[in-house]
């Protein structure tokens, strides 16, 4: 384990692992000011291979997530894990052996079967591609096609939350505001229903463009970072909402995933 990671977390599967990856990414959203390191273990079908990795959890006093629907994997890893006092938590065979007991029927334990190329897979990859094509406002055709539009100034988490949002099927594209940008008429086209307008708080903006600046090795005081500016963005993006008749979030205090619980319950999409 680094020096300045708080626990290593090793996720074992023997599909893609994004199960796992998944939950411990909802849990360390808790400690926001914690480093964490994960380290994704996927695909893995030998015993020897499994093995291999649990030595190397070990040697880092690492806590262990999996999802193997393999019992004979399962069994491995729940045993050495006990035997070598590692913290290990099977994600998925809990509640495997409870729908096995509703159902009465006995699971497949097919490997990645959870991530079956159905339809809605499609569209998830349908909806993602989306959201790369017309990120930032590349193509503005790509706001009169969407399902969800977002509008924001910069370091409103515009990208991040296409993207979380194309995760769950919608096609979003989102426009990055500035007072001294021509807006596409495309724009006026849209539905209000289906825009939504981020927004932030002066000081929480100025500190996250400060960091920015200095994660590029550059000075963190610019007109970027500067807090009048800021208060200008921000009141021209309040009253271009305002005129739009827009859904308004202000995603100071909001998670990724709260913001967008509030636009798809809120909005007709």
């Amino acid at each position: 384990m680094s020096d300045s990671s708080a626990a290593t977390i090793f996720v074992l599967s023997d599909s893609v692992g994004g199960t796992a990856s998944n939950i411990f990414y909802a849990a360390r959203a808790q400690f926001p000011d914690v480093s964490f390191e994960l380290k994704n273990f996927p695909f893995i079908r030998q015993e020897e291979q499994l093995e291999s990795i649990l030595e190397r959890a070990k040697n880092l006093n690492a806590i262990v997530l999996h999802t193997f629907v393999n019992p004979d994997f399962v069994e491995l890893i729940e045993n050495y894990c006990l035997k070598e006092d590692l913290s290990c938590f099977d994600v998925i065979t809990p509640l495997i052996n409870e729908l096995t007991l509703r159902s009465n029927v006995l699971p497949t334990h097919k490997p990645g079967a959870k991530h079956k190329l159905d339809e809605k897979y499609f569209d998830r990859i349908g909806a993602l591609e989306f959201a790369v094509k017309y990120d930032d406002g590349k193509d503005p055709k790509g706001f009169l096609e969407a399902d969800i539009v977002i509008l924001g100034i910069s370091r409103t988490s515009k990208t991040p939350l296409s993207i979380f949002l194309a995760n769950q099927n919608y096609k979003v594209a989102n426009l990055p505001l500035m007072p001294e940008s021509t807006l596409p008429d495309e724009i006026w086209q849209v539905d209000s229903q289906k825009i939504v307008g981020l927004t932030n708080e002066e000081e929480m903006l100025s500190n996250i463009r400060r960091e920015r600046m200095i994660s590029y090795g550059m000075e963190p005081d610019t007109p970027y970072s500067d807090k009048n500016r800021i208060r200008k963005e921000i009141r021209y993006a309040e009253e271009l909402y305002k005129k739009l008749d827009c859904k308004i979030i202000n995603v100071a205090t909001k998670s990724i995933e709260e913001t967008a619980a509030i636009i798809v319950d809120s909005l007709d999409v």
